[in-house]
């Protein structure tokens, strides 16, 4: 009795095929129309990008300053005055704009880790934006006689996600995230010492 089950070879270049379209994503495609695997349907909205996120990281990777040159404690002194002061805030912040940067996103990561309710309001908001999009894609938002583009389809997303983020206390989170960032690259910009090169530009420079 014959089926029409692929057996021996047959079956292992079946499976592979079958593996290929199940995580194959090159036809995705936001609509659906192309390709059929479960990494063609992890898309994002125009103007966001993985492939932009990562270009943006790998920039700032490539510019960042070894880290333990940034926190040696040799390099730090009390500066002498106001203008060494600002001239220091300037500089440093030119000079390790990276590494400041990686702190700032380090700080979010660890606020929204230590708050499972901050989490949950993300959640909220990232669903319904999805599910937003999803409809506008299916068929034009139309609001007040307007098209819903994708950062008004953020905004209600946003709106509808509100009260969560207003019990998990957003506000605080976000006061508290920009406070500590201050504080840390304020301090360093401050009492970390300049560099022979940027010593030199400086005095090179144009009063």
């Amino acid at each position: 009795m014959t089926t029409g089950a692929p057996k021996g070879e047959n079956c292992l270049v079946d499976m592979d095929s079958k593996a290929g379209d199940l995580f194959g994503a090159e036809d995705a495609h936001p609509t659906g129309t192309g390709g059929t695997g479960v990494l063609a349907k992890l898309w994002l909205p125009k103007g966001l990008s993985v492939s932009g996120a990562k270009e943006w990281l790998d920039r700032r990777r490539v510019s960042i300053r070894p880290w333990a040159s940034f926190v040696d404690q040799r390099k730090f002194s009390k500066p002498r005055n106001f203008g060494e002061l600002c001239q220091r805030v300037v500089k440093n912040v030119e000079v390790y704009n990276s590494n400041y940067t990686f702190i700032f996103l380090g700080l979010i990561l660890y606020c929204i880790i230590s708050s499972p309710m901050l989490l949950i309001a993300l959640a909220v908001f990232a669903g319904a934006f999805y599910i937003i999009h999803l409809k506008s894609l299916e068929s034009k938002l139309v609001l007040l006689g307007k098209e819903l583009t994708v950062p008004h389809q953020m905004s209600l997303a946003g709106a509808i996600s509100l009260p969560v983020f207003w019990l998990a206390g957003a506000g605080t989170a976000v006061f508290w995230v920009l406070g500590a960032t201050l504080f840390v690259i304020g301090s360093h910009a401050a009492f970390r010492q300049l560099e022979g090169s940027d010593l030199d530009e400086l005095l090179m420079e144009p009063v």
